[in-house]
């Protein structure tokens, strides 16, 4: 570790396979807390590569508990978290949304970040129970559309560097992996990100990768689509700049967006989106995500096509449906 640490601090970088190998001896526990938190450090002093970021990305997803969803073609959707907005939870209630509309998806989350209640937080909140058994998750994905895969059960690697990110207490390069190491390894993926050039090392890394992609961001630093203003996305299809009219809305106020305090209102608002009761603001930008998401998996279909699909899975009651099937 001191020759890499010297390596570092000399202004040099690691390329994917250095990267790889390092972070893998890292969270195998091969060196020690004050070395791990150096190597951090490196990190928090300029900014992580493309190339840094796929290595680390690959040493995970080596380390991760094995799943093969390939019969399935599915997609994640999810974001960095980390842009403390604390919205209610868009990407889970456009996951059920996907799944409503006839789309699997493999859903990777993990319990709260910045905000009150994460993905994980609120369908604990509503019983469901975590596995990492394939079978089980198979049918899930069989019945209902969508499974989810609770990230410390799939990442147990993580432990070993746990208690130096909480040692920290401030927001390093591991935050950026969650979205990156879903253990199924979609064939598709939507990722929101909270700026410009987070956005630029996601696709640096995720051209590399045979998924089809969209990574995005709103403008006002929202790792979603917010209709606040704005949004940003690149793809493997291509790039451009959306407006809140581009998906029949007016702009949105930053606080219609508020997921609550606690993990009760957050789940209260969750269920009222599902069952139609959602304010015309949660509705159109749970709506939006869906759209953008649908257009990741099917590139040649035009976003009004799936803003109509978006809204016929959640206003029919298809989203609903689907999550009911999966909670119980």
């Amino acid at each position: 570790m001191k020759e890499i640490l010297s390596y570092l601090v000399a202004k040099n970088t690691l390329d994917t396979e250095q990267a790889q190998h390092v972070f893998t001896e890292i969270t195998q526990g091969k060196y020690s807390d004050a070395e791990v938190a150096a190597f951090i450090t490196v990190f928090l002093m300029r900014p992580v590569t493309g190339a840094e970021l796929s290595g680390f990305r690959q040493a995970l997803l080596g380390l991760s508990v094995k799943l093969d969803f390939s019969e399935f073609n599915t997609i994640d959707v999810c974001g960095t978290g980390g842009d403390g907005k604390n919205t209610f939870n868009v990407s889970t209630l456009s996951s059920f949304v996907l799944a409503g509309a006839g789309v699997k998806v493999a859903k990777h989350g993990n319990y709260a970040a910045s905000s009150a209640c994460g993905s994980s937080n609120v369908l604990e909140y509503f019983g469901y129970k975590f596995t990492t058994d394939e079978d089980r998750l198979k049918r899930e994905l069989d019945q209902t559309g969508i499974c989810y895969m609770h990230a410390p059960l799939f990442h147990p690697a993580l432990k070993t560097v746990a208690p130096i990110r909480k040692a920290l207490r401030i927001k390093t390069f591991l935050n950026m992996l969650g979205p990156m190491v879903n253990p199924s390894k979609p064939q598709n993926q939507l990722v929101g990100v909270y700026n410009a050039d987070v956005m630029s090392l996601f696709h640096e890394v995720f051209r590399n990768t045979p998924a089809n992609y969209t990574i995005l961001h709103s403008e006002d630093g929202y790792d979603e689509i917010s209709l606040t203003g704005p949004l940003t996305f690149v793809s493997n299809a291509g790039s451009g700049r959306l407006m809140p009219a581009d998906f029949n809305s007016k702009k949105i106020n930053a606080e219609d967006l508020f997921g609550g305090d606690t993990i009760e209102e957050a789940a209260s608002i969750f269920r009222n989106v599902l069952k139609g009761d959602g304010t015309e603001a949660q509705n159109k930008v749970v709506i939006a995500n869906t759209a953008i998401a649908l257009k990741t998996v099917e590139p040649h279909k035009e976003l009004s096509f799936c803003i109509a699909e978006a809204e016929d899975s959640l206003y029919g009651k298809k989203a609903l449906r689907a999550f009911q099937k999966l909670v119980g």
